[in-house]
């Protein structure tokens, strides 16, 4: 439980279909300060005591037991120094999925067995389906009814004991929907924004030295002015580089070794392949041949149909029919049939 209103909702649908539940949230702040800076509701930070406060009511009025799991260390080390170790390598990483991978199904999971909770299933508030194939033998993770809200991009790496014990109630509702069963339960929580951040606002608190200025360069070379920080650009980004050019100019990559930003033009940030690793297969137990997938190569991309192919246990390479914008080193790619994760992993660095 969050303190949002999509696990309390989720509370409140088990409770009704005759579980036992038992309300759980993890704290994960260490108490940085952070600059807020006026951006919405993040997973991380100071609202956490307010969002604790929220669940414990919610889970009173659900009449539910409720405790606090303080998991700062486990996410201060999973999820903050990894997020800090790739942006300062020059990549993108996405915190979230390794959270609930590693942290919110994993270390929590854990932690509430050590605390002497005795449970079957987890459940929590994401947008998600789960269902099991007998002919395949595998669980499979499905997407959303509201695909507007599916959140399966962020839960691809889940294995499939973790998918076994997995309860997603709010797979097959919408948004709209959650919120009118909240207010029908009385639920305090039932207009209360959504987290939009991981960390709101600026989240230069989290690294562990001030950022190290450095030089904006050309493909070529040419220094065109200096940036404030590797860890604050990354590919397609076009705001806030601050360099004199006629044409627009973007982000195409981040050099850790040099420490540079380099730049170019819109068609310098259209690929159509890279190849990516540290694979996780849901619908299969691996890849063996070359397949047509559709493909997510970030939150807010619109999977699109491109030819996957194995390169070893490890790594694939993806190939798009058509280039897509803005490709990032250290994010996630998603691989769908239908409605199906198939798979994901890692997209790794590709030379300009």
């Amino acid at each position: 439980m969050s303190g949002g209103v999509d696990s309390s909702v989720a509370a409140a649908l088990l409770k009704e279909q005759g579980y036992q539940v038992t309300g759980v949230t993890m704290k994960i702040w260490d108490g940085t300060p952070l600059a807020k800076k006026g951006v919405h509701h993040g997973c991380y930070g100071p609202e956490e005591e307010e969002d604790i406060e929220d669940a414990r009511k919610v889970a009173q009025t659900l009449g539910i037991p409720y405790q606090v799991i303080d998991l700062t260390s486990q996410y201060k080390s999973v999820v903050l120094d990894y997020f800090c170790e790739e942006y300062l390598s020059g990549r993108t990483p996405n915190p979230c999925a390794r959270c609930n991978q590693i942290v919110k199904f994993g270390a929590l999971v854990e932690r509430a067995r050590d605390a002497g909770l005795d449970f079957d299933f987890i459940a929590s508030g994401h947008y998600a389906r789960v269902d099991y194939d007998d002919k395949l033998k595998r669980y499979l993770l499905k997407k959303a009814k509201d695909i507007s809200k599916d959140q399966t991009y962020f839960l691809y790496s889940l294995s499939q004991e973790q998918l076994s014990r997995l309860l997603f109630p709010l797979g097959n509702y919408t948004k709209a929907e959650i919120r009118e069963i909240a207010s029908r339960y009385g639920l305090q929580v039932a207009d209360k924004p959504d987290s939009q951040n991981f960390i709101p606002g600026d989240y230069s608190a989290v690294f562990p030295a001030q950022p190290e200025p450095g030089p904006i360069m050309d493909k070529e070379g040419k220094v065109l002015g200096q940036h404030r920080g590797i860890q604050f650009y990354t590919i397609g980004q076009r705001k806030g580089l601050g360099i004199p050019s006629q044409e627009a100019s973007y982000v195409i990559a981040t050099n850790a070794a040099r420490n540079a930003v380099i730049v170019g033009h819109r068609n310098d940030i259209f690929k159509d392949d890279f190849i990516a690793n540290k694979l996780n297969w849901i619908a299969t137990r691996d890849l063996c041949e070359p397949v047509v997938l559709k493909a997510r190569i970030r939150s807010s991309h619109k999977e699109v149909e491109a030819l996957v192919t194995p390169i070893d246990d490890e790594s694939v390479l993806v190939k798009f029919k058509e280039p897509q914008m803005a490709i990032t080193p250290g994010q996630v790619v998603v691989f769908y049939n239908k409605d199906t994760v198939v798979g994901g992993g890692i997209i790794e660095n590709l030379p300009l």
